[in-house]
């Protein structure tokens, strides 16, 4: 069955309401690796200790999330098992709050064909507002490589092209290690995806083991930029983009490497230390001075 892109664009999400209190912060924090490798680090007990708790901001691209997986409804003709995760945004007009109650609207903004045989780009956006005041908190976006399907009829428009990378030696860079059973923790803020914990999954989709969440690795990410640049306030990001490139193995250390570029911008990339691959390219953050 092709793709029906009538159908997906006219797909109306009822609003998502949830209530994320100080425990789910934690967990969510702990998930991306915070007290990795030192438990007492003062900036990774912002993240972990409810005595002056604040959330990790990228936390809020778990949050609200319609339920059940409807890409795999057979109505919209989605080859699902040939999507993959091609970027994630995030812009955060106020700090995420570490025990709160937000309501979620997402919306599919366009697809982006590409043509026969090269698959198709489908951009979705999520709104999140607070409950008790309607004040928008974040704003998350999402695109999905459809590499199945091509010549599906979208708009012909290109998407929004990635921050480019500096072509000159980073500026700093930050190590952060992951541990073993880094995938099993991050699967409990609501991703329960297989190919993260059965091996007899992760084989059948070309992987030698579970893989690492791309989401939890952009909260790892998210944590080196914060640690680099944010002087360690979770509240001081406001923007965090990427590009995933290709996947992390829990127990691998993931290296950050960072440039400035000025008035609280930087463009970052992230690399794994023992196999020296790009996992998360075209990075860009923004932070309020």
């Amino acid at each position: 069955m092709a793709m029906n892109v009538e159908k997906i664009m006219g797909r109306v999400f009822e609003p998502v309401k949830a209530r994320h209190r100080k425990r789910d912060t934690m967990l969510y924090a702990l998930g991306v690796g915070a007290g990795q490798p030192d438990p007492t680090d003062p900036q990774d007990l912002r993240l972990t200790y409810e005595q002056g708790l604040e959330a990790l901001p990228t936390m809020a691209v778990t949050l609200c999330s319609p339920p059940g997986f409807w890409v795999a409804e057979p109505e919209f003709g989605i080859n699902w098992k040939m999507m993959l995760h091609g970027e994630q945004r995030l812009t955060l007009l106020k700090p995420l709050p570490a025990d709160g109650e937000l309501i979620g609207q997402e919306k599919v903004e366009a697809i982006c064909d590409k043509g026969e045989g090269k698959g198709a780009i489908m951009l979705i956006s999520r709104t999140l507002k607070d409950a008790a005041s309607d004040e928008t908190i974040a704003i998350v976006e999402a695109s999905a490589f459809l590499r199945g399907d091509g010549g599906c009829g979208g708009t012909t428009d290109n998407p929004p092209k990635p921050h480019a990378i500096p072509e000159r030696t980073a500026d700093l860079s930050v190590v952060l290690p992951t541990r073993p059973e880094q995938a099993l923790i991050y699967r409990l803020s609501g991703d329960y995806n297989p190919l993260h914990v059965d091996p007899a999954v992760a084989k059948s989709g070309g992987f030698e083991r579970p893989i690492l969440h791309g989401l939890c690795t952009y909260g790892i990410a998210a944590r080196a930029l914060i640690r680099a640049l944010g002087s360690g306030v979770p509240s001081r990001l406001r923007r965090f983009d990427v590009r995933f490139s290709s996947p992390v193995y829990p127990g691998e250390t993931v290296v950050t490497e960072i440039w400035n570029e000025g008035a609280g911008k930087a463009a970052f990339r992230c690399l794994v230390l023992e196999r020296n691959v790009v996992v998360i390219n075209n990075g860009y953050a923004e932070f309020v001075e």
